[in-house]
């Protein structure tokens, strides 16, 4: 069942739809039933799923609403006039708590309008819609249901109604799948509190809306709940929500800054109460570790100095108490303020002078957005650790506000203005439809992976009826569809690029723009990818974005796409081929197609060049329909979230899972390490693992298995196998000591020296136990393929005393606009000496 608007009027209604008489009184059977079936049988009321059903079927299923001690069934008239039934209902009967965290003062809401026998009264459903709200949400004694938040769940392809629902102020939480008795449903919640409802279109249509002084719960705010009341354009922009990102970033800046050694904080004793919470260090760890807390200075060129306390961990993995930093100049404390900690280490940095400006912008980016992402979940419109343990796998890709772990501008996005934000970035969780262009076939070149053919290809990119609309939209342009590819666009992209850097060929007809597709997709992590919610199973659609962000402006290459989809099957058949992957449950997401555009004139030019990368897609598979039912999705990336409140989904996780941490720890481990270590060492394979990139599986809150994505760009081959001539590209023949950084730099600095910390600080493991636990897993993978200990050419040595310690920051301080040549990333690394290994030895 839905909320359905079937029409716009009555032709028994013969006021306008302003001055008629709206009233709405409790469902009678014996008087309701013959009518109510007329509606319900109706064919414009097909997504109540009732069109089949016999009058008696009808009043027996109105006996059980009336019956019901969660459902009470409304009949509403106009001027007397019956020409709408309402439902209302206890929400959590129907929409499980892990898709909406529902209370008390909910109540769910379905309304039928009856089908038209005439002409139309402008508005009627309109009012009709208003005063049902208003029912629902005024207070008992006023004759209203006294709600404090109105859900609903239309159908998800229910566009109709979904336009109606925004109108009235119902913001979209989720698609969610939720069961209809025994029917599933695809379904879009959504909410709305009083606040919302008065703040729509539709409050003139109320006479006498009711008042409300909270659209709270009885406990404040709950969370996975969005308000649709739009606040003032830079409300989340206040001195306390500053004040909080500001320290956050701050804390951020001489954690990382430190462990590249760009800066040298100074120990000035042990902090009071250090070693309370038994931070104790064991051995085997770096020598440089410190695991009690201490009080530490730094001071900048005598002008500036802070003072904060810290833990230093192994890998140089400093966990800042953020409350204790302190700024002071010219003996008085001032506030902090991350960019002006930038400008005061400058020099320091090694940023150039004509780069760090942008890298300023970049900080305010990332402030904004974090300050933004504060104030939503301080109004409960973001859902916690807590909430996340059983979300649903969009919903998690939604709520995670950090970034990559390591890097202090990790949420630049230079490009994006205040709108764009809120529509585009992925941590608003936002459905939209993207558009696409016809791009001429000649000056095109599609890609397709092993047993993928053109038709098939489009069969799964497009839904049936986007292919149709596209076509007629070909044709109207008096084109030849065959004469064309069908490329997806961002829609940012559409309006900043399209009509102007490639106003030529739209001009001379090789690029049409055909406008938005039908499909509903939500933006990931990764800013450019995006997941289809309306055909489940259709894949990924990857698009270029020239947005400056992290280090580089986000386009996607036509000339290395070519050979993706072929570097994607060598890759995948070798992981299925090997039974260490099939028994760690790691297998990879295949980029199955690549299209790209090169006809354009800045493919003529003697040097590449960003235009150059702005006109291309690929497309990924998607993950959900490789899982056993029961086991659910989230990015690496959750694994070093905490929200708002601190709280850490990985604790939360190992919490519900039963398990203890350190067998929560070896799981994944096991998933993670064990697999990644594996293609290296016996095949001088290795990925880009960083949290965005491995999406895992979960059983029982465990960690179980792995997806490896973005595997065209970022796999390479270290050493000299034999390969096919459109794989030869991903070579990079270099020493023991190189390859072995893939699992110190990628894996143990860039993801587990963060997880450690957390569940250190969270006091589930101790840092050494984690690392001892990193190390028997290195021994039983070695214990288990000792013909691969030590790599294909024997001088890998995952055991070494100590690693060459390279530095994210440091790259993109020295180059925010291109922090590597993706050509030849290897050679554009910085640094910084080198590193104790934690598992050495």
């Amino acid at each position: 069942m839905t909320t359905e608007l079937i029409t716009e009027s009555r032709t028994d209604v013969k006021l306008t739809a302003a001055s008629a008489t709206v009233s709405i009184r409790a469902l009678d059977v014996d008087r309701d039933a013959a009518r109510i079936h007329e509606w319900l049988t109706h064919p414009r009321a097909h997504y109540w799923m009732m069109t089949e059903l016999d009058e008696a079927e009808i009043r027996a299923y109105l006996e059980g609403i009336r019956d019901s001690a969660d459902d009470a069934g409304w009949v509403g008239s106009v001027d007397g006039d019956d020409c709408f039934y309402v439902e209302t209902y206890t929400p959590d009967s129907l929409i499980p708590q892990n898709v909406l965290a529902t209370g008390p003062g909910d109540i769910g809401m379905h309304l039928l309008v009856a089908p038209p026998a005439g002409p139309a009264v402008h508005g009627l459903t309109d009012r009709i819609m208003a005063e049902v709200i208003d029912f629902c949400l005024k207070p008992v004694d006023q004759g209203g249901r006294g709600a404090e938040c109105v859900v609903v769940e239309p159908d998800a392809r229910n566009d109709a109604i979904i336009e109606k629902n925004r109108a009235a102020g119902f913001t979209p939480i989720t698609e969610a799948t939720i069961m209809m008795g025994e029917i599933e449903k695809r379904a879009l919640v959504s909410v709305c509190t009083r606040a919302d409802f008065e703040a729509s279109a539709l409050t003139p249509f109320v006479a006498e809306a009711g008042e409300s002084d909270s659209v709270q719960g009885p406990t404040g705010p709950r969370p996975g709940r969005k308000s649709a009341t739009p606040p003032a354009p830079y409300a989340h922009l206040n001195s306390d929500a500053f004040a909080v990102v500001q320290r956050h970033l701050v804390a951020k800046a001489l954690s990382e800054f430190a462990h590249e050694r760009l800066i040298h904080p100074v120990s000035v004793g042990a902090s009071e109460g250090a070693g309370a919470n038994g931070h104790a260090h064991a051995g085997g760890g770096a020598a440089s570790a410190n695991e009690e807390d201490q009080t530490w200075e730094l001071s900048i060129d005598g002008a500036s100095r802070y003072s904060f306390t810290a833990r230093v961990l192994p890998l140089e993995h400093w966990v800042i108490d953020e409350a204790s930093i302190t700024r002071w100049r010219d003996g008085s404390e001032i506030p902090l303020d991350a960019q002006e900690l930038v400008v005061e280490l400058q020099d320091a940095l090694s940023i150039p002078e004509d780069l760090i400006s942008t890298y300023l912008e970049e900080l305010a980016s990332t402030l904004a957005g974090a300050a933004f992402k504060l104030e939503d979940a301080r109004a409960g419109r973001r859902p916690d650790a807590q909430t996340l343990v059983d979300a649903d796998f969009q919903t998690t890709e939604a709520a995670m506000t950090e970034g990559h772990p390591g890097f202090l501008a990790n949420n630049g996005r230079i490009g994006f203005g205040l709108s764009d934000f809120r529509t585009w970035a992925p941590e608003n969780g936002e459905l939209n439809r993207i558009e696409w262009v016809a791009v001429r076939r000649e000056l095109s070149h599609l890609s397709l992976g092993s047993g993928l053919d053109e038709e098939g290809h489009l069969g799964e990119a497009l839904s049936e009826a986007e292919r149709d609309l596209f076509g007629s939209r070909i044709r109207a342009a008096g084109q030849d569809p065959a004469d064309f590819h069908l490329m997806p666009i961002h829609p940012w992209q559409a309006d900043h690029r399209l009509a102007i850097t490639f106003a030529a060929d739209i001009a001379r007809g090789d690029l049409l723009p055909l406008g938005e597709g039908l499909d509903k997709h939500q933006a990931q992590q990764s800013l450019r990818t995006f997941f289809n919610h309306s055909r489940t199973g259709a894949p990924y659609v990857k698009v270029a974005l020239a947005v400056q962000n992290m280090g580089f402006l986000r386009g996607l290459s036509p000339k290395y796409m070519r050979d993706t989809p072929a570097i994607n099957d060598w890759v995948a058949d070798l992981i299925a081929s090997d039974d260490t992957f099939t028994a760690a449950g790691f297998r990879v997401l295949r980029e199955r197609a690549a299209l790209g555009y090169t006809g354009d004139v800045y493919h003529r030019t003697k040097e590449t060049n960003p235009h150059r990368k702005m006109l291309a897609a690929l497309w990924r598979e998607n993950p959900v329909e490789k899982i056993a039912p029961g086991q659910r999705l989230i990015t690496m990336a959750a694994l070093l979230h905490r929200d708002h409140q601190g709280v850490s989904l990985a604790s939360e996780l190992i919490n519900a899972s039963g398990l203890s941490a350190a067998a929560w720890v070896r799981s994944y481990l096991r998933a993670y390490l064990k697999p990644l270590v594996h293609a290296l060492l016996a095949h001088d394979l290795v990925f880009m693992p960083h949290g965005e990139n491995l999406i895992l599986v979960l059983d029982e809150h465990t960690v179980t298995g792995a997806f490896m994505k973005d595997i065209g760009e970022e796999v390479a081959v270290l050493g000299h196998r034999e390969l096919p001539a459109d794989v030869e590209r991903i070579r990079a023949v270099v020493s023991g000591e190189e390859k072995a950084l893939s699992v110190f730099t990628d894996m143990f600095d860039g993801v587990l020296r963060h997880l450690s910390g957390i569940l250190d600080t969270d006091g589930l493991l101790p840092v050494d136990r984690f690392w001892a636990i990193v190390a028997e897993s290195l021994d039983d993978y070695e214990a288990e393929h000792p013909e691969s200990a030590r790599g294909v050419s024997g001088d890998v040595d995952l055991h070494a005393e100590h690693f060459a310690h390279s530095c994210l920051n440091r790259l993109q301080l020295k180059n925010t606009k291109q922090m590597v040549d993706i050509g030849n990333q290897a050679e554009s690394l910085l640094y910084a000496g080198t590193m104790p290994n934690p598992v050495a030895g």
